[in-house]
């Protein structure tokens, strides 16, 4: 007894096609919205390192200028000890804000979901051929 096949007619072919490709978008835009998600809890960690630098340089320039200025002015003069206290407390708020903003320099777009999607136009052409 032979095994007895039964080739899928052309419209079974196409609702085959056309159900794998709906299934094929929506898993794209779910790994989208996933990728999406992440790339939203890298920035909002990049503002809260800009708001800590912000207010750390803020705090730290009312007590590094309420004590140092009076340690500095017993050696010097009491505006270059203003001057000097000045200008450290703003290289380190300098210093966090800046790390902060190259949180937000990083690539955003859903690297893997584009990737993805590229992978299933080959494998989409190739099909075609």
């Amino acid at each position: 007894m032979g095994i007895n096949y039964k080739e899928p007619s052309l419209g079974e072919c196409f609702s085959d096609l056309t159900r794998q490709a709906g299934d094929l978008v929506r898993e794209e835009v779910e790994l989208a919205k996933t990728e999406m998600k992440q790339t939203a809890t890298r920035v909002g960690k990049g503002a809260g390192f800009v708001a800590a630098g912000a207010a750390l340089g803020y705090a730290a320039l009312l007590a590094l200028i309420a004590t140092c200025i009076i340690l500095l002015a017993l050696v010097v003069k009491l505006w270059i000890a203003a001057l000097i206290v000045t200008l450290l407390v703003v290289a380190v708020a300098g210093i966090l804000i800046m790390s902060g903003i190259n949180k937000f320099k990083t690539d955003m777009a859903p690297r893997h979901t584009m990737q993805t999607i590229q992978e299933d136009v080959q494998w989409a052409r190739a099909q075609k051929n």
